[in-house]
């Protein structure tokens, strides 16, 4: 998204604020500015972007310039907006609030939210021991300069062994280390996808994948997701069809629905990109975090033969999300590539960190079954929650990851996420995970909290989900619009 925002692009980004629950005891003014504030809050309308004029947005959204600027107004006043005469009015963080981790919006003095906007565990116990026995091994590497563009050798070698053990034969030379998951995406669209270039992704995908796409200004496509996951036939042939630069798939426990992508289909769409030209990048955040105890099928890159396969992963969702490692896996010719484009972002990842990283990988058996059976027990715990609470909703339970993608009674998914937080409980609603205001029937509940935790979150969003639809009316003094 750029600077500037025109009248269409926010109108899809709204979607349907004018017909959702509730609608019907608030003036136009009112809910738009609502909605404005809940695109804002969740990260889909970025700081700093400046909104249409009036008459466009006006125009755009079939209502009166009257409306719209009342609404701006709102906006104004809540520290939403800031406006200058002749020039715009472009969106800025209200005092009184920062950004939380998960990305969204949070009030400064509210840090005892139960959020379930951030889909990420704790760290493990094991964390301190690794971080000690790490520190013992820096003393080694204190007589260098400490850049490592592609990472240290003993931290490549672990992952690269990693690969190995899913079946995957890896060298260090086809590692590389990066700062975190998404330093390793955004680091390979700047070597591969040029500006402008078609992008097919899924639909839902992961958020900031979206926003690393649009910093890229790719033209992107979407293939969305069933109930049962990937359309076969439909991916497959949207991939030779479309012939996009880049394709960006989670076939792991797919961030946000959960999907497994199955053997037969991974080698689909290996050929199907080699014969469209297309680069695969395959994010496997979540392959460590299987619940169900069944053999996982292979990695993508098993049946990627002209090298078309980058593979990226990291430590945030098995181990730590503070621990900023992630890397890429490709060819090595790929690798010195990004190395070589890497230099002019960051010069290489912390040392420290990656010592860490190398002692956790050690660990990896016993971390990883404990994060397994705690995932499970919590999703069994927030699945029955919502069964008992909100049997109207539906989801497909995943058999790995850490999230549920629920499909709502209705088009609720931001008013729902509004209402929730002010019972405490902060949401990213479905639209986030898509483009241009779809999604408002589906939510993302993650299983990362403990279960006690969970159930009362449950609790208080049934509650909103109600105060949605019976709620009474409040009392909204008319605007006052000057000309």
């Amino acid at each position: 998204m750029g600077t500037a925002l025109r009248g269409a692009q926010l109108a899809r980004l709204l979607g349907h604020w004018h017909s959702l629950p509730g609608r019907r005891r608030s003036p136009d003014y009112a809910a738009l500015a609502g909605a404005v504030r809940g695109l804002l809050a969740d990260g889909r309308l970025p700081l700093g972007v400046r909104l249409p004029a009036e008459r466009e947005l006006a125009e755009s959204l079939r209502v009166s310039r009257t409306t719209v600027s009342a609404a701006y107004g709102q906006l104004r006043d809540s520290g939403h907006l800031t406006s200058r005469r002749g020039a715009g009015s472009w969106t800025t963080l209200p005092p009184g609030h920062r950004v939380a981790s998960s990305g969204l919006w949070t009030p400064v003095d509210d840090l005892d939210l139960l959020d379930l906007g951030c889909a990420a565990l704790p760290a493990p116990p094991e964390l301190v021991g690794a971080a000690q026995a790490a520190v013992e091994k820096l003393p080694r590497y204190l007589g260098g300069a400490g850049y490592h563009p592609v990472g240290l050798g003993e931290l490549r070698e672990a992952v690269a062994a990693g690969y190995a053990a899913r079946g995957l034969p890896t060298t260090a030379d086809q590692i590389m280390i990066t700062n975190g998951t998404q330093h390793a995406l955004d680091l390979v669209l700047r070597l591969l996808v040029p500006g402008g270039a078609g992008v097919l992704v899924e639909s839902p995908t992961y958020p900031n994948a979206l926003a690393a796409l649009a910093a890229r200004r790719a033209r992107v496509t979407t293939h969305g997701l069933g109930a049962d996951g990937w359309d076969a036939e439909l991916l497959v042939g949207t991939i030779r069809q479309s012939r996009p630069a880049l394709a960006y798939l989670i076939p792991e426990f797919q961030n946000p629905t959960g999907h497994l992508m199955s053997a037969d289909l991974r080698e689909r769409v290996v050929l199907a990109a080699q014969a469209a030209g297309t680069d695969l990048v395959v994010d496997e955040s979540f392959v460590d975090l299987s619940l169900a105890g069944a053999p996982m099928p292979p990695p993508v890159a098993a049946f990627d033969r002209r090298s078309r396969v980058v593979s990226i992963g990291g430590v945030s969702k098995p181990y730590w999300g503070g621990l900023r490692i992630g890397w890429v896996r490709a060819s090595a010719p790929t690798v010195q590539r990004l190395a070589a484009a890497r230099v002019g972002v960051d010069m290489a990842s912390p040392v420290l960190d990656q010592l860490v990283a190398v002692e956790l990988l050690a660990r990896a058996a016993g971390i990883v079954a404990a994060r397994r059976r705690a995932l499970t027990d919590q999703r069994d715990a927030l699945v029955a929650a919502v069964r008992a609470e909100l049997p109207e909703w539906r989801c497909t339970v995943p058999t790995g990851g850490v999230t549920l993608w629920m499909e709502l009674d209705g088009p609720v998914s931001s008013a729902l996420s509004r209402a929730a937080e002010r019972l405490g409980v902060r949401l990213a609603p479905g639209p986030r995970f898509g483009l241009d205001g779809t999604l408002e029937r589906f939510l993302r509940l993650p299983y990362t909290l403990p279960a006690p935790a969970l159930v009362d979150a449950v609790g208080r969003i049934a509650a909103a989900r109600y105060d949605l639809e019976y709620a009474p009316a409040q009392d909204w003094a008319a605007p006052q619009v000057f000309a």
